[in-house]
C-alpha cells in the first residue's frame, strides 16, 4: 500500500532540513579567526587562504546542485533529501577529527555537496506542495535557513565562550541531520513538475526572462553571503571586537534574516513581490557603505546587522517569481537558480577577502554594495517584462 502524502509534515521536515543545510554554510564563519590561529602557525593563515575554505564549501554545494538537480526530476525528490541529510552527518563527524587544513578542506567540500543537494531539493518540494502561495511558502521556507543558522552560530558562540573550538561545534550539531534522516526515511514526497510536464534546462535558458532570473539571484546570494561569511572577522579585526561579539553579531545578523523572511511571508500577495525586492536592493546598497564606513564601530556593526533585513527577502522572492512563471521547471530550474546564488556566494566571499588583503576588510564590505545596486535594475525589468 503506497503511503498517503503528508504535506504539512513534510513541510516542517522541510523547514528543520533548511536548518540542516544552514550548518554547512554558517559554521566556518564563527571560526575564521580561530581556524587561522590553530592552524596557520605563529603568522596565522592569510585572509585569502581563509577565503579558499568559503569557496571550497560552496564550490560543492554548487556542484551537487548542478549534479544532482536533473537525477532529482528523474529519480524522485526522497534520494535526494535523506542523501544530503547524509552527508551532512558524515562531513560533521570527520571536520569534528581533521587534523590540518587539507583534511579540514576535504570535509569542507563534502559538508557542502550535502548542503547542495538539499539546497537543490527542498524548494521545489516545499514549491510542490503549497502550489497556491509560493512566495510566502518561499519565504518562511528561507526563513528557516536563517534559523538554521542562528542555532549554528549559537552553539559556535557558547563553544568558543566555554575555551572550545570548532570539533566541539559539529559534535553538537550532528544530532540534527542524523533525526531528520530518520524523520524522511518512511514519508512520501510529492513529484516535482506541474501535471503539464517538465520544462528543460536547455529550453528554459533560451528564455530571456529566465536568464535574467539568473543574474538576479546571483546578485542576491553575493548581496547575503559575502557579508554573512566574513561579518564575525569583520567585527573582530576591523571594528575591534572579542571574538563572541563577533560571532554573536553574525547570530542577530540571521535572526534578522529571518524576521525579515517571516514579514514577507505573512504578508504573502499583499505585497508586489518585486516591489519587495527593488526597496531591499536599494536599502542594502546604504547599509553596506554605512557597515564599511561609520566612524563609531557600534553603528557600523548595527548598519551590517540590519542589511541582513533588508537582504532576506532577494533569495527566496526571486525563487517564487520564477516558479510562478515556469511551474512545469521543476528541480532542474530550481538547481539552476540555486547554483546561480551560491556562485554569488563563491565569489563574493573571495573578492572581500582579495580585497582586504590588498587593503583592508572595510573596502572589502563595502565593494560588497555592487550586488544589489547591480541586481535592483535586473528587478525593475523582471516586473515590466
Amino acid at each position: 500500500m503506497v503511503a498517503a502524502l503528508r504535506p504539512r509534515w513534510l513541510t516542517v521536515l522541510c523547514y528543520g532540513a533548511m536548518m540542516c543545510l544552514a550548518i554547512g554554510i554558517n559554521l566556518l564563519p564563527v571560526f575564521l579567526t580561530t581556524l587561522s590561529h590553530r592552524l596557520g602557525g605563529a603568522e596565522g593563515l592569510s585572509k585569502e587562504q581563509l577565503g579558499r575554505l568559503g569557496a571550497i564549501a560552496f564550490a560543492g554545494l554548487v556542484a551537487a546542485i548542478l549534479i544532482t538537480g536533473p537525477l532529482a526530476d528523474r529519480w524522485g525528490a526522497k534520494t535526494f533529501a535523506l542523501l544530503g541529510n547524509a552527508l551532512v552527518a558524515v562531513s560533521l563527524g570527520a571536520l569534528a577529527w581533521a587534523p590540518g587544513y587539507g583534511e579540514l578542506a576535504v570535509a569542507l567540500g563534502v559538508l557542502g555537496f550535502g548542503a547542495g543537494v538539499l539546497d537543490m531539493v527542498l524548494s521545489p518540494i516545499v514549491a510542490a506542495l503549497n502550489p497556491t502561495r509560493r512566495s510566502a511558502a518561499m519565504n518562511w521556507l528561507h526563513s528557516f535557513y536563517c534559523v538554521g543558522a542562528g542555532l549554528t552560530i549559537l552553539a559556535g558562540t557558547v563553544v568558543l565562550s566555554l575555551g572550545g573550538g570548532w570539533r566541539a561545534a559539529c559534535l553538537w550539531l550532528l544530532p540534527l541531520p542524523v533525526g531528520l534522516l530518520v524523520a524522511f526515511a518512511p514519508l512520501r514526497f510529492p513529484t516535482l513538475t506541474a501535471e503539464g510536464g517538465r520544462m528543460g534546462l536547455r529550453v528554459l535558458v533560451r528564455q530571456r526572462w529566465f536568464v535574467l532570473a539568473l543574474a538576479a539571484i546571483f546578485l542576491g546570494g553575493a548581496t547575503e553571503l559575502g557579508l554573512a561569511q566574513w561579518l564575525p572577522a569583520y567585527a573582530e579585526t576591523s571594528l575591534g571586537y572579542a571574538a563572541w561579539v563577533g560571532g554573536g553579531a553574525l547570530l542577530v545578523f540571521s535572526v534578522a534574516m529571518a524576521v525579515g523572511r517571516m514579514i514577507v511571508g505573512v504578508a504573502g500577495p499583499r505585497w508586489d513581490p518585486f516591489r519587495v525586492m527593488a526597496w531591499g536592493c536599494g536599502t542594502s546598497v546604504g547599509l553596506f557603505l554605512l557597515g564599511a564606513f561609520l566612524p563609531w564601530p557600534g553603528g557600523a556593526l548595527a548598519a551590517c546587522i540590519a542589511a541582513g533585513l533588508t537582504g532576506s527577502c532577494l533569495w527566496p522572492t526571486m525563487l517564487a517569481v520564477t516558479a510562478d512563471r515556469y511551474p512545469e521547471g521543476g528541480a532542474t530550474m530550481f538547481g539552476a537558480l540555486a547554483a546561480l546564488g551560491n556562485a554569488g556566494g563563491i565569489v563574493m566571499p573571495w573578492l572581500v577577502g582579495w580585497i582586504a588583503d590588498a587593503s583592508d576588510l572595510a573596502w572589502g564590505i563595502a565593494i560588497s554594495a555592487v550586488a544589489p545596486a547591480a541586481m535592483l535594475p535586473l528587478v525593475l525589468v523582471l516586473r515590466r517584462r
